[in-house]
């Protein structure tokens, strides 16, 4: 009986082993945390008195940049904070919020998104909080209405794991602007400017008076070649048209290094954009079809600048269906 008890514990002892080595292998689930740790460097960069940006780094969003390759600019008055745009995830959002900290003791207040593009907009998680205005433009009501929202953010879930995650959350404005809105805070003057649909229908820009700074999104691109995927390319350029007569000294642009010289970044943007479109209309206008349109069209103007390869042929393609789309309308028109 002693010897079968002996072989049994044994046998047991075992087996309980072999568990407890399995259980141990076995992958656990580490729960995430709704602002997790970044790697990628954030410096803070003066452009002016009361004016500060940080630069995201070249190239698409991706896990070696962290999602980090967007920009966003905070403005530092007496009476508090001025923040434009805030990033594409809410880790980076979060470190932006600690390097303002680290800037001024002055409370951010207001926050400012140029356009619901996640790459800009969701860092915006780490300033919820009572007392910031969260302002966008109205047209984001309609953004917000679509399926599109929780499309990109189960996108944004598997591509950039886990900087956004099951804890990530689309957050809507708590001002929605009309075409053009001024305000004061700590002596200084903004003015907030609709400049859609060019870059996409909600598209803002930020002046700030006294710097002769311009916060400008994506509507200008600097050294690189824009994304048009989502824009209307013929009101894009008309919308640049309301650039220069601001005269501004520095243009802290979307995406890539600020401005000093903004006759010569906007006749980059701009003369990239006009000769997309006039290249599309001639086309359309012909009869011709994208695909052709595309081979035949002469690209080397702007083949070596940042960004071309990436975005080049959507953005022709987009710039076909806007010339389609304003031909279909005019016929429209005229049947009435």
């Amino acid at each position: 009986m002693n010897r079968r008890r002996s072989l049994i514990g044994l046998l047991a002892l075992f087996f309980f082993s072999q568990f407890a080595a399995a259980a141990d292998a076995a992958p656990t689930s580490v729960a995430s945390r709704e602002f997790e740790d970044v790697d990628v460097p954030m410096a803070v960069v003066q452009v002016a008195a009361h004016s500060y940006y940080v630069q995201g780094q070249a190239g698409l969003v991706s896990t070696a940049n962290e999602g980090f390759n967007s920009n966003a600019g905070f403005v530092v008055t007496s009476d508090g904070v001025v923040v434009f745009d805030t990033l594409g995830t809410p880790a980076l959002g979060m470190q932006l919020r600690r390097l303002i900290a680290q800037t001024t003791s002055q409370p951010v207040k207001v926050v400012v998104l140029s356009h619901y593009h996640s790459d800009h907009f969701y860092g915006v998680q780490a300033f919820q909080r009572p007392g910031v205005g969260i302002w966008a433009h109205a047209l984001v009501r309609d953004y917000l209405a679509t399926d599109a929202p929780a499309a990109r953010l189960a996108e944004r879930r598997s591509s950039l794991s886990p900087w956004v995650n099951d804890k990530t959350r689309i957050v809507a404005p708590t001002r929605y602007l009309g075409e053009d809105t001024t305000f004061a805070m700590g002596g200084l003057h903004f003015r907030v400017m609709h400049v859609g649909p060019a870059h996409t229908p909600e598209d803002l820009m930020m002046m700030v008076e006294e710097d002769k700074v311009l916060f400008a999104g994506d509507l200008v691109f600097a050294g690189r070649v824009p994304f048009a995927a989502d824009g209307n390319v013929g009101s894009w350029i008309e919308s640049l048209g309301r650039v220069l007569p601001l005269k501004p000294r520095i243009i802290a642009t979307g995406h890539g290094p600020y401005s000093t010289d903004a006759v010569a970044d906007l006749t980059q943007t701009h003369d990239y954009l006009a000769y997309l479109h006039q290249a599309m209309k001639a086309a359309f206008d012909d009869g011709v079809d994208f695909e052709t349109a595309y081979e035949k069209a002469d690209w080397s103007r702007f083949a070596a600048l940042p960004a071309f390869e990436a975005a080049n042929r959507r953005n022709a393609y987009q710039a076909y269906l806007n010339v389609e789309q304003d031909a279909l309308l005019e016929a429209k028109q005229g049947r009435r």
